[in-house]
């Protein structure tokens, strides 16, 4: 086995497997031996059967920079993240504080606005904000619930230390590659199963519904009708539509399979139309409903709004949270825990520069070179700058689009991301990562599954863990106790 640390950006990586005297943490003693012990060939075919297995299965994503129809395998790693019991307890705790302080903010600025009144924020950086949907103004959700599904990127820099890299809470994809990971996983090594306590995901769809079911319109009984309401087959995440919908036990729709009329939305089926619940969107606001959104919307429900506006219908997400996930308010989610919760953050976010402001935006100028710069609205890895592997004339390219629109980006220091040892093409090998962590937030209960999506940068020395930038996913274990 490869030696277990590497350098990056800022510093000497943490290595999650090996002790800085080259011994094994705790976490890791049992996996220690079956890595040492297992031939590379081994490796080599077990990967090859899992590329087979996710194939079979349909397992893709669409490349939409390569055509919109290119479909390709996540790459997926064979070797395990392995977190301790202690280490996800005091995770999941600060992911559920954060989770509760960004639905409070919700709440709250489609209300009263306290937090703009406080002088807490910066009124126009929410209302002048295009994720801010005007439309939302005074409607009262069941039991306030904007965020029902969260995913929390979270970065570890040391063995105490995870930080919040960004907040995805309007349609947060990835669940479906944990559930398949860990599926795959059993099938290939039943062994390290039988040898390692791991704690269960595989109730995540069971939980999902009971969140689902929870805020249904109180008119809708015991025994509400949820749907997943798709954008359709082109969509880079339509297998984890499919997926989450027949591991529910729901039924998939598109726009056309809906329609609203006196302000109820109803399913058209074989028998006639039945009425919807709930509503587990994967359509962006903007595609909802061509009424009061984009006209031109083929794949929403004309209506849906004035039925949701009724109170006759529940979205999962909320419409409008794609203000809370924008990496412009990202910076000030510390301060919404003190705000809201009156408490201390339990998870820190990463250092950020937010370049709206002079200083900040003098000192990025001058050190892009050494920071990871982000759009404020951008998403999977894309429009960002990585500053030490960028050349000159990227770095130069990037600070003239910095100048045309300062109040459009953020920099971030690049973080020594820890590292997981890796299958790659020269064997076992450390590799960045990054975790997230889905979390569901129902009228009744936070529910928070064990693990999450753990994101691996597969190239030596990058720090882009996402799938459409060349990056690869793990099985993520959590010990039981």
């Amino acid at each position: 086995m490869q030696q277990q640390q590497q350098q990056s950006g800022s510093g000497l990586a943490f290595d999650e497997m090996r002790l800085q005297d080259n011994g094994v943490r705790a976490a890791y003693r049992d996996l220690t031996a079956w890595l040492q012990y297992t031939p590379n060939e081994i490796f080599l075919r077990k990967r090859q059967e899992a590329d087979a297995l996710f194939r079979r299965l349909g397992i893709t994503f669409a490349v939409y920079s390569e055509g919109g129809d290119r479909e390709r395998l996540i790459p997926f790693d064979i070797i395990p993240r392995v977190l301790a019991s202690q280490e996800w307890e005091s995770l999941a705790k600060g992911l559920i504080q954060r989770v509760r302080a960004l639905n409070a903010f919700l709440h709250d600025i489609y209300h009263d606005q306290e937090i703009l009144k406080a002088g807490r924020m910066p009124s126009d950086l929410v209302l002048k904000n295009p994720f801010f949907r005007p439309e939302m103004v005074g409607i009262d959700l069941p039991s306030r619930v904007y965020t029902h599904i969260a995913g929390i990127d979270v970065v570890r820099t040391n063995e105490h230390e995870f930080y919040v890299l960004e907040d995805n809470l309007r349609t947060p994809s990835g669940v479906s590659y944990m559930l398949e990971n860990r599926e795959i996983m059993m099938r290939l090594f039943p062994e390290l199963f039988a040898q390692n306590r791991v704690s269960p995901v595989a109730h995540y769809p069971d939980e999902l519904l009971q969140t689902l079911r929870s805020v249904a319109p109180a008119r809708a009984g015991s025994d509400p009708t949820v749907v997943l309401l798709t954008p359709g087959s082109y969509n880079s995440a339509y297998f984890e539509h499919v997926f989450l919908a027949e591991q529910m036990g729901v039924e998939l729709v598109e726009g056309q399979d809906l329609v609203a009329r006196d302000d109820q939305v109803f399913m058209r089926t074989a028998a006639g139309l039945r009425r919807v619940d709930v509503i587990y969107r994967r359509i962006d606001d903007d595609f909802l409903d061509p009424q009061v959104f984009r006209a031109d919307s083929a794949l929403g429900v004309p209506g849906l709004v004035k039925a949701y506006r009724a109170g006759n219908v529940a979205l999962a997400n909320a419409i409008g949270t794609g203000i809370a996930d924008d990496k412009a308010i990202y910076v000030f989610v510390p301060e919404m825990v003190r705000f809201y919760l009156g408490e201390e953050p339990i998870l820190n976010n990463v250092p950020t520069y937010a370049l709206r402001k002079a200083d900040d935006l003098k000192y990025v100028l001058e050190h892009l070179s050494e920071l990871v710069v982000k759009e404020v609205h951008g998403s999977g890895g894309y429009g960002m700058l990585v500053g030490p592997r960028a050349s000159k004339a990227e770095i130069e390219a990037y600070r003239a689009r910095v100048l045309s629109d300062p109040s459009g980006f953020i920099a971030q220091p690049t973080l020594a991301l820890s590292t997981c040892p890796t299958f790659v093409n020269e064997g076992v090998a450390p590799r960045h990562v990054d975790l997230r962590p889905f979390c569901l937030m129902g009228a009744d209960k936070i529910r928070l599954v064990p693990g999450g999506l753990t994101r691996v940068a597969l190239r030596e020395g990058s720090l882009v863990v996402n799938s459409s930038q060349g990056g690869g996913t793990k099985d993520t274990w959590v010990l039981e106790v």
